[in-house]
């Protein structure tokens, strides 16, 4: 029972990183990646990895229900993604034991690491405001459109790299739906939030079956931190609306550079 009582600092950390993540429409592995890296230097990675994708999950189920009565959520994009994004995810929670990570984590680091100080530099996409106050109008009326091939096939690899990392996806998903696809920068983290969710799920059962999240090993820290980011999670879409589109995009910027400087510094260390 101590033992179990040692973790109850795991829910207020959650609750932070709930509501940064949601804020961005990242899901906040990022941040629990490197967090249990620091805490438990000696456990494996597919425990750690399996810790963050089910709490990614309840950040991004918790968020996704928040942004759905927002009706923010594009659920045809949404849908297409995350069916591209699932057959990835369950690759990349198989490849956690197969794949040697040092070659690739260092190339991942860099680039991580590059996007984040193009985003830093320009957070909005290219278009002038009156373009994105335009294409926010065609969305509400249902004209918005979209590469949907280059779209599905970034989610497939947004669902490998993000379940062999981790981290989830939406850091990857957000600043290319707004960026490169063009959504609206509010309807891309809801939408991410979303796809995020089905993807997070899927990973962590796989993780499940392979024995990697038991009672004994890395469950409760799992469910404390899912209790934080459930409450902070609709704390963090309820703040989205009061921030400017760009400052999301920074937000997330930071957030990149810091997952890529941690990925990198692992790989050379």
């Amino acid at each position: 029972m101590v033992w179990h009582l040692s973790q109850l600092w795991f829910i207020p950390a959650g609750f932070l990183i709930g509501g940064y993540g949601t804020l961005i429409g990242a899901g906040g592995g990022f941040i629990i990646v490197p967090l249990l890296i620091l805490l438990y230097p000696w456990q494996d990675r597919e425990v750690i990895t399996s810790i963050s994708l089910a709490v990614v999950f309840f950040n991004a189920a918790s968020g996704s229900a928040a942004y759905a009565r927002m009706r923010r959520i594009d659920y045809r994009a949404g849908l297409l993604f995350a069916a591209f994004t699932v057959p990835g995810a369950i690759l990349g929670a198989l490849s956690t034991e197969l794949l040697p990570r040092r070659w690739f984590d260092g190339v991942m680091g860099v680039l991580l690491a590059l996007v984040a100080i193009y985003l830093l530099i320009r957070p909005g996409s290219r278009r002038s405001a009156p373009d994105g106050a335009l294409a926010l109008e065609a969305w509400h009326r249902g004209s918005f459109r979209y590469n949907k091939t280059l779209g599905s096939g970034v989610s497939l690899l947004v669902g490998y790299l993000a379940s062999l990392l981790g981290i989830g996806g939406g850091i990857i998903h957000v600043p290319f739906l707004a960026n490169v696809l063009h959504f609206p920068v509010h309807v891309a983290t809801a939408t991410s939030h979303f796809v995020l969710a089905i993807m997070a799920l899927v990973s962590t059962l796989v993780h499940i079956w392979q024995g990697h999240l038991r009672p004994d090993n890395g469950l409760w820290q799992a469910l404390c931190l899912s209790v934080g980011v459930v409450v902070g999670a609709q704390v963090g879409a309820k703040l989205s609306v009061r921030i400017h589109g760009n400052w999301i995009i920074r937000g997330l910027a930071v957030g990149l550079g810091a997952v890529g400087v941690r990925i990198f510094l692992g790989a050379v260390m």
